[in-house]
């Protein structure tokens, strides 16, 4: 065979050469397309490209997940790469996948996204945010650890068309507080940041269940189903169910135990009117309180009340110490999108519309109650026993939130 050579931008290759390494690892029984090469770019050109292209490029990038192509021109290698089995079928034209939205990529978002990721809970992540560097930054800081992670597509961008076809859109976008600002005055900023962000989400992706995780979470989720139109069941916010995974750690760490093993929620606002359910608590199936009694193991209800003290305070310590918190919550609403993507029928404490439940008729709001999670999303909401006091705290804590509700208007 003669040897003749090309250049390929710039780069001097043997034919012959490559043609025997095709042979001897089997690619020469592969019939491909004739190669169409084109002449090198000059390097004026490349120096050259104006801003306004580079700009596209990188709005196609965004667009762009992954693609099956390379080279400038786009060569498709998908169909030629693989040799088909004798005798198989063709693939189906369509393939069902998982996608997640997330809203926002903040601290939070980012942390939710990762955490979704590495536990291979979606097909696809579309991110959304209104940064589109820092938008853009974080999608290929994502994709450049593919090769560590399961197998899924991440996009990013700054239009709302990027989650078309979401089965889960998780919002965690929200105003930052300004130094002396009140409370009421940030929740009628993020009322109005949700009037533009909701309706195009719903839009876009409208059998798609929503969860909210912005904060206050309770007020936002109950505006969310608002303003999205969605039945009930298909708008949850995380809730408390950060809160109780404190809240067994603390109890665990109290006992010495691993805090899988320990059932407890903490129920009603995402905030200082919470309710830990003392009366549930067991490990191992053991009501813990009944217990300590039927041993005659003396408790004070101050060590009760400081460790409840505790899980309302910690994510103000870590706030406090780390300028904000992002792992925990990350933890915490994977779990809650694989409960309900994966149609598991788990139990977890989120919020949810609490009319009717528990002497809670004062009018429709959003709280945290024990709620089984699966595809369709809450399926309902588990009958715990409550004592009386606990009762009449939770419906304290549904007062407060209705009063916030009240004073914005809603």
């Amino acid at each position: 065979m003669n040897s003749t050579k090309s250049n390929i931008y710039g780069v001097r290759v043997d034919d012959s050469r490559v043609v025997s390494m095709a042979n001897t690892v089997g690619l020469s029984q592969i019939h491909h397309p004739p190669l169409q090469i084109k002449p090198p770019i000059p390097i004026s050109q490349i120096t050259h490209t104006s801003t306004d292209t580079r700009r596209r490029r990188r709005r196609k990038m965004q667009k762009t997940g992954s693609s099956s192509t390379l080279g400038p021109e786009g060569l498709d290698i998908a169909q030629s790469f693989f040799k088909p089995i004798h005798g198989a079928s063709p693939p189906p034209s369509t393939t069902r996948t998982t996608k997640i939205t997330v809203v926002g990529v903040g601290n939070v978002g980012m942390a939710i996204a990762q955490t979704i990721l590495t536990q291979n809970i979606a097909n696809e992540i579309a991110l959304v945010d209104v940064n589109a560097d820092k938008l853009h930054g974080e999608m290929l800081d994502l994709q450049h650890a593919a090769a560590f992670l399961p197998r899924t597509k991440i996009t990013a961008s700054v239009d709302y068309s990027n989650t078309v076809g979401s089965d889960l859109v998780i919002v965690t976008a929200g105003a930052r507080q300004i130094s002396g600002e009140s409370r009421l005055n940030l929740l009628q900023r993020n009322l109005a940041l949700f009037s533009k962000v909701i309706p195009p989400l719903a839009k876009q992706s409208p059998e798609s269940i929503l969860m909210i995780v912005s904060n206050p979470v309770d007020v936002l989720t109950y505006v969310a189903w608002k303003l999205s139109g969605f039945p009930s069941n298909r708008v949850i916010g995380s809730g408390t169910n950060l809160d109780s995974s404190r809240f067994r750690f603390l109890i665990a760490d109290h006992l010495d135990l691993n805090a899988q093993d320990v059932q407890a929620y903490i129920v009603g606002e995402h905030g200082d009117s919470s309710v830990a359910l003392w009366s549930s608590i067991s490990v191992g199936g053991v009501p813990i309180l009944s217990f300590l009694e039927r041993q005659q193991i003396a408790y004070e209800k101050h060590t009760l009340e400081k460790i409840h003290k505790a899980v309302v305070d910690g994510a103000y310590e870590v706030i406090s110490l780390k300028g904000y918190t992002s792992w925990a919550i990350g933890y915490s609403a994977a779990s809650l999108a694989r409960a309900i993507l994966r149609d598991q029928r788990s139990i977890h404490p989120v919020s949810v519309l609490a009319k009717g439940f528990y002497g809670i008729d004062g009018g429709e709001l959003f709280l945290s109650l024990p709620a089984q999670l699966g595809r369709s999303g809450v399926l309902g909401v588990t009958n715990v026993h409550l004592t009386d006091e606990e009762t009449k705290q939770l419906q304290e804590s549904a007062k407060t939130i209705l009063e916030v509700q009240a004073q914005l208007g809603i």
